[in-house]
């Protein structure tokens, strides 16, 4: 288990985290997020001796995380860790051996990670020459060419296309069910709620929400709605009671209420105003939740 406790960092006047804690269990997967500056890249880099905090412990299966044991773990960072006129086949290679892996084994696990990540054609191609999404890929071939126990992804499917973004989340699927430990960060709510048991959301520095995707859901103040009629629909709403938010889109009216709304009244007056095309009542989505949290 990788466990973050009570971490705090300054940066002068800046406080990039501020007693921030969570934790991720080996064949988990946790969706680490916030907005911009909130303080995720801080706490990621913190686990491999990037950062050293003000304050707090980062440890794995409960001991202080040494040189030793962070050559067990893969990282990928958002910005390029990579040498870009390298060779992409010998750099991925390099990486592994820097990971205490033998020669021909490294370059075994470089040719095939590549291959599984479509890029059996770029093998000597340099970095520079690749785009950004193919040079993500090289990057998560980096992170898992040791076959580490822990893997800290800051945002892994930035700048990918479906099809590429399709393979990574299979891969990280994968590794959680082969018992690693997995925790990215991504501002693409939707495929973290696609993948992730787990979330956790920071804040100015704090995690504010933490805990498994479906309990939170069930536990939240609040519900969604999603409405469409010809007409109507707006004036609908603006009468029920516990509406915090509305949206709309044509004739579709997306609204988050109070957990304790009857929304039996608002579908008895929508039936009674005109032809109801759609009409969805839920726990809210991993998106509304981000977005209280983080309000």
């Amino acid at each position: 288990m990788l466990r973050i406790d009570s971490l705090a960092k300054r940066y002068g006047d800046v406080v990039a985290l501020d007693n921030c804690s969570f934790e991720v269990d080996r064949g988990r997967m946790l969706g680490f997020l916030g907005p911009n500056g909130a303080g995720k890249t801080t706490a990621m880099r913190a686990v491999f001796g990037l950062v050293k905090p003000d304050a707090g412990t980062v440890t794995w299966n409960g001991t202080e995380i040494d040189d030793e044991a962070r050559r067990r773990f893969g990282y990928m960072p958002e910005q390029r860790g990579l040498y870009p006129r390298m060779k992409v086949a010998d750099q991925v290679a390099y990486m592994g051996r820097l990971h205490g892996m033998y020669k021909t084994e490294a370059q075994q696990a470089a040719n095939s990670w590549l291959d599984r990540l479509g890029l059996e054609d770029r093998k000597d191609s340099t970095l520079e020459s690749l785009s950004h999404g193919n040079q993500q890929r090289v990057q998560l071939a980096v992170a898992l060419v040791h076959d580490p126990e822990l893997l800290v992804l800051d945002e892994p499917f930035s700048g990918l296309d479906p099809i590429a973004t399709e393979t990574m989340a299979e891969i990280l699927t994968e590794e959680a069910a082969a018992g690693k430990a997995v925790v990215f960060s991504s501002h693409q709510l939707d495929v973290v709620e696609d993948l992730c048991e787990d979330v956790a959301i920071i804040n100015a520095g704090s995690v504010v929400v933490e805990g498994i995707v479906k309990k939170l859901k069930d536990a939240a103040p609040i519900r969604h709605i999603e409405i469409e009629l010809d007409e109507g629909a707006e004036e609908l709403l603006s009468d029920l009671d516990g509406i915090r938010r509305v949206t709309q889109k044509g004739n579709v009216h997306t609204a988050i209420v109070d957990a304790g709304t009857d929304v039996r009244v608002l579908l008895q007056k929508a039936h009674q105003t005109g032809a109801v095309r759609h009409f969805t009542y839920t726990t809210p989505s991993l998106t509304d939740l981000f977005r209280e949290a983080v309000r």
